[in-house]
């Protein structure tokens, strides 16, 4: 049934060849044997926003649609969603390709976070615990550490694919440059390359388009990009020039996010967005979720549901055929290669393009 209601509003939507009679079909990630599914389920709200039973439910949505691949994180919850998924994968594992992470702080101290040897080991150790594994399938470096090598780090991981307790690596929130460096180590150490790369891409954000996509296709990476939605802008709950409710992000002044997508260009944009979407037959969410999918180089888009009617919602995002016209209108919003409007960095993931004398370029 291609078709949903939300908001009191029937969508139809119609099928595309991922989403075949109701049966997902399968990418292979990158060029590497595993497949996963177009979407991919993202855990960041179970043990937060998400209590168990409702992340259950999702689960179990999921499963029966098809879905594969499902994404965690060492540092989310504070290691809560990680167990939350391991109760909920357990009784059918060999369904599951499981994603989960590693670098972002998990305690006060200087080596409870990075890529250092001492670091890997212990959160490997940790997460196989939390999640009830003996090994995960995608151990994800969550984000570059420009004080280890990445020489040590490489080694390490090798060790984990030679032990079993992760079948593949991958990167996320690295640059492009950083991405060709690794494949570079890893070939220079006779080690697998990695799998993937999960960088933060939307319509909102297009600067991947530049560097970093075509570098994947490149090396035959796989590319899951996270935050299809631009943290929720783009589902146009936030109207232009009104306050935000105060259960959105805007509204519990999140930090990063009022640093990031809060900017009146792109709720403006995601206005016009979610009329075009309308016309469609689809909501704003599934519009922009669908034009992720639609991008050649995308293996799969991680959708980070909170409640079961939102990740019904991702869902339906799978089954629409993406048009001419459709790119057309997304493209005279937002310039290929672009963000929404001039300035926009990410002060989790500084850059240091442009030096000044007696100031060296500093490691990213």
């Amino acid at each position: 049934d291609f078709s949903r209601i939300l908001n009191g509003v029937r969508y139809a939507i119609a099928p595309d060849p991922s989403f075949q009679g109701g049966r997902m079909e399968y990418r292979n990630l990158g060029e590497n044997g595993v497949k996963v599914s177009p979407i991919c389920l993202g855990s960041m709200m179970f043990g937060d926003r998400t209590d168990e039973a409702e992340a259950a439910r999702i689960v179990a949505h999921a499963k029966a649609a098809g879905v594969n691949f499902i994404d965690t994180a060492n540092a989310y919850a504070k290691g809560e969603s990680e167990r939350i998924v391991g109760r909920l994968v357990a009784p059918d594992r060999d369904h599951w390709v499981v994603a989960t992470k590693v670098a972002n702080p998990m305690g006060p101290g200087p080596n409870d976070r990075g890529l250092s040897r001492g670091h890997l080991q212990r959160e490997l150790d940790s997460s196989l615990d939390r999640l009830g594994l003996d090994h995960v399938d995608i151990y994800y470096l969550h984000k570059d550490d420009g004080a280890t090598p990445l020489a040590e780090t490489l080694r390490t991981l090798d060790e984990f694919l030679a032990e079993g307790t992760i079948r593949h690596y991958a990167l996320s929130n690295f640059r492009a440059w950083r991405i060709a460096e690794v494949i570079r180590l890893a070939d220079n150490l006779g080690m697998p390359r990695p799998v993937c790369v999960q960088p933060y891409y939307n319509a909102m954000n297009r600067m991947p388009e530049v560097e970093l996509l075509p570098a994947c296709a490149y090396y035959g990476l796989g590319v899951v990009p996270y935050s299809p939605l631009a943290r929720g802008v783009l589902t146009a709950k936030y109207a232009p020039g009104a306050a935000a409710e105060a259960e959105s992000r805007a509204g519990r002044a999140d930090k990063r996010f009022l640093e990031t997508e809060w900017r009146p260009e792109s709720i403006a944009l995601a206005a016009r967005m979610a009329e075009h979407a309308k016309s469609r037959g689809l909501t704003p969410g599934q519009f922009a979720t669908a034009w992720v999918l639609a991008c050649e180089m995308v293996t799969s888009v991680l959708a980070g549901p909170r409640t079961l009617a939102q990740w019904e919602e991702y869902l339906g995002a799978v089954g629409y055929r993406w048009t001419a016209e459709d790119e057309a209108f997304v493209d005279s919003l937002v310039v290929p290669g672009h963000p929404s409007t001039p300035g926009y960095s990410d002060p989790q993931y500084p850059f240091f393009g442009r030096t000044r004398a007696g100031n060296p370029v500093r490691s990213p």
